[in-house]
């Protein structure tokens, strides 16, 4: 079951028809009480969120999700009409799986839900990766350095996770990008270089691990 939390009746109307028509259960909140009532009762498999909502953003209700033990994990994508890129940039430091500006098409909207859902499944298969210093539990959300753990951003976690399960392969920023946010900024591909570089900084000793291949994008190797 999907969540969609989105107080214009035509728009939260159109998306729920077309999730529920197309295979995927939908259910739909004109406002955040009615949301968090039901995330009380049942947890959804993900969450379509607005941003300006009556009484509680979008953005806020996300920092409650990924705060909850129970609920860090489950996929968000941020529909708006907000497209500023500070507000790109705040949803996905706050754990967004992706950020879909309005208008958008029914039919790409279905194609980026489906990829962070099947995004969300490929990290469930793996259960470590050993490299060197560093150490990675997709499934536990885990990143431990010389034994000590490490605290990452959802997006710096997914871009790690991507270039582990891509070992010893040259990834561009355009396919980093498609990945791990399931589209490409166009011209924005320094949000990839900006991650990377707080990455590298907070694994410390195993900040080398990663390498720049110039004028192509970064890999981990061997």
């Amino acid at each position: 079951m999907i969540y969609f939390v989105e107080d214009d009746d035509n728009i939260r109307e159109l998306v729920v028809y077309t999730l529920n028509s197309t295979g995927l259960s939908a259910t739909g909140f004109s406002d955040p009480d009615a949301f968090w009532e039901a995330m009380n009762s049942t947890l959804p498999t993900m969450v379509l969120l607005d941003i300006m909502l009556p009484r509680e953003d979008g953005l806020s209700i996300l920092k409650k999700i990924r705060s909850n033990k129970s609920t860090a994990k489950l996929p968000v994508i941020i529909l708006t009409a907000k497209a500023d890129e500070y507000d790109k940039v705040k949803g996905f430091d706050l754990g967004a799986d992706d950020y879909v500006p309005k208008p958008f098409g029914m039919m790409e909207l279905v194609a980026r839900i489906k990829a962070v859902l099947r995004r969300t499944e490929d990290t469930q298969d793996v259960t470590e990766y050993e490299v060197g210093c560093l150490t990675v539990s997709p499934q536990k959300h885990k990143v431990k350095v010389n034994g000590e753990k490490i605290t990452l951003t959802l997006k710096e976690f997914e871009m790690l996770c991507l270039l582990l399960e891509n070992r010893g392969m040259v990834l561009s920023r355009d396919q980093i990008l498609n990945r791990v946010w399931g589209y490409s900024f166009d011209g924005e591909s320094r949000t990839v270089d900006v991650h990377i570089r707080t990455l590298r900084q907070k694994l410390k000793d195993a900040g080398d691990l990663i390498t720049t291949v110039r004028g192509i994008g970064y890999m981990i190797g061997e």
